[in-house]
């Protein structure tokens, strides 16, 4: 057995377990099933307990519709330019991830890094998917709704004889489709994500933060004063230290995706999980510890831990700073052009 117990140790094992209970404590009054400003119900990952009407105590900030997960927010752009983006990004950090694991060998994967690389691989590949079935969906309907109201101009002409009658009916038709085109619209505005859209906006905001964690972490602690043969900076370590920021700061700047606080959680429970991992390896024998700031064998571990905890606060906040500042910035230069998420 490779870990060994100290006293100290447990400190460490309250500090996670305890940001595991808080998170989810959060996400439990946050997150779930909930009502909106105008009493829609919309859907999401959690069902949380009811309140005295019945309706789930969640807020309107964790909303997310389905046409926020393929459109953009910028109003000249095609929804296919986020398909695009998003497909090329998976390919792209798939490729990498391929030349790491065929230069390190698969127990490369005992890394944060590696694990962060991963999930931002699976938020893209997943919004490929739900951007092209966007896509799709965004070309079938103005040509059925162009189709019906075709139809419904032609019969009314074949049967209305007067040309007061025709052109009081075809006036009527157009207004009826106009009025049931924005009603659709409507509709499809506010129709929730569901499962697989909100899976994708967790795993969004889940990689916004240990991007950060995992970049700022490389970049200003382990080159400069943890370098190591697998940690050291070379091209591959660059690519990937620098490629998954890049790709999804572009996807954010296209996407149309809200970005609440309190998924700041889920954030906290992916870096718990992933400690965890590593207490499990080690009991089971595994000797080295992938990051020496997690090893559990000086009385300095649990300051190392609760540093950990506390820095996730300030890597998720930067990044929803920067979600801030889209918001704010391009609302105001470009008023006609950008659509606030």
């Amino acid at each position: 057995m490779a870990l060994v117990i100290s006293w100290y140790d447990f400190i460490c094992f309250a500090i996670v377990a305890s940001s595991i209970f808080v998170s989810i404590w959060v996400l439990r009054r946050r997150e779930g099933a909930g009502k909106c400003d105008n009493g829609a119900m919309y859907q999401s990952l959690l069902v949380t307990q009811s309140d005295s009407n019945g309706i789930a105590g969640a807020t309107r900030s964790g909303l997310v519709s389905s046409t926020q997960l393929w459109t953009s927010c910028w109003k000249g752009v095609h929804p296919i330019w986020l398909l695009g983006l998003r497909m090329v990004a998976g390919l792209v950090m798939a490729g990498i991830l391929v030349w790491d694991v065929r230069r390190y060998d698969s127990s490369i994967f005992v890394y944060y890094t590696e694990w962060t690389f991963t999930l931002v691989i699976v938020y893209f590949a997943l919004g490929t998917i739900i951007s092209a079935h966007g896509c799709w969906t965004h070309s079938k309907e103005p040509v059925a709704k162009n189709e019906e109201s075709s139809e419904f101009l032609k019969r009314d002409l074949e049967e209305c004889k007067s040309t007061t009658t025709i052109t009081f009916r075809t006036y009527g038709i157009r207004g009826t489709v106009k009025l049931q085109n924005h009603h659709d619209q409507e509709e499809t505005e506010q129709k929730g994500a569901g499962f697989l859209g909100y899976l994708m906006q967790t795993i969004y905001q889940t990689c916004a933060g240990a991007i950060m964690l995992t970049d700022l972490v490389f970049w200003f602690l382990i080159v400069p004063f943890l370098s190591t043969e697998r940690l050291g900076l070379n091209l591959l370590m660059g690519c990937m230290h620098t490629l998954n920021a890049v790709f999804l700061l572009l996807d954010t700047a296209l996407n149309n995706l809200p970005f609440p606080w309190f998924r700041l959680a889920y954030f906290v429970l992916w870096s718990s999980l992933y400690v965890v991992f590593q207490w499990v390896i080690h009991a089971c024998g595994f000797t080295w510890w992938p990051y020496p700031f997690l090893e559990l064998s000086t009385p300095w571990t649990p300051l190392w831990y609760l540093i950990l905890a506390v820095i996730h606060i300030p890597c998720y906040g930067l990044y929803a700073l920067i979600v801030k500042v889209k918001n704010s910035i391009f609302s105001r230069l470009f008023p006609h052009a950008f659509v606030r998420s």
